[in-house]
């Protein structure tokens, strides 16, 4: 049980610690313009755009790096707070509570809110609720499928429990 609690306090320092960074502090497109020069896959990701927060966002509408850094930014999102779903569902389990795949992407809904409130304060950030229903559907995919796995695992060790037990 010390180790989810860990595991839960460390995910939420984390969280506050990065969020409370300002973009300018965060930005890796120095990095990307030296790694990735040749700009691979530019054919590829060209046909791609999305519709974030009023904006096209494109190769075409804002340059092949800075499209990259946005891909990494909300892929972070997006596994980053699938990750921390998946610690509390853990979390929620060890303190055998009902519907705890529920309750993670509850618990991961209402911290991305507050850290986009947050993030809403902090000069050259901003706080966008898109990013919130990114951060849960991280954390939908990512609780689903371990919960799934999870509960196989369970089934298993239940069969071959009571397997042995005939069998003796």
């Amino acid at each position: 049980m010390k180790k989810n609690i860990f595991l839960v306090i460390a995910a939420l320092v984390i969280i506050w610690l990065a969020s409370s960074m300002t973009y300018s502090q965060q930005t890796i497109l120095p990095e990307l313009r030296v790694l990735l020069q040749n700009q691979p896959l530019k054919g590829l990701l060209s046909k791609i755009e999305f519709h974030y927060w009023g904006e096209v966002i494109s190769i075409e509408t804002t340059g092949y790096f800075n499209f990259v850094e946005f891909l990494i930014r909300k892929s972070t999102h997006f596994f980053g707070y699938g990750i921390i779903g998946v610690i509390f569902y853990f979390f929620y389990v060890k303190l055998h509570l009902r519907f705890a795949p529920l309750l993670a992407i509850a618990t991961v809904f209402i911290i991305g809110c507050i850290d986009e409130y947050r993030q809403y304060h902090i000069p050259g950030r901003t706080g966008i609720f898109a990013d919130v229903l990114i951060d849960t559907a991280g954390a939908v995919l990512l609780v689903g499928v371990t919960y799934m796995i999870h509960h196989y695992i369970k089934r298993r060790k239940n069969v071959k429990y009571r397997q042995k037990k005939v069998s003796i």
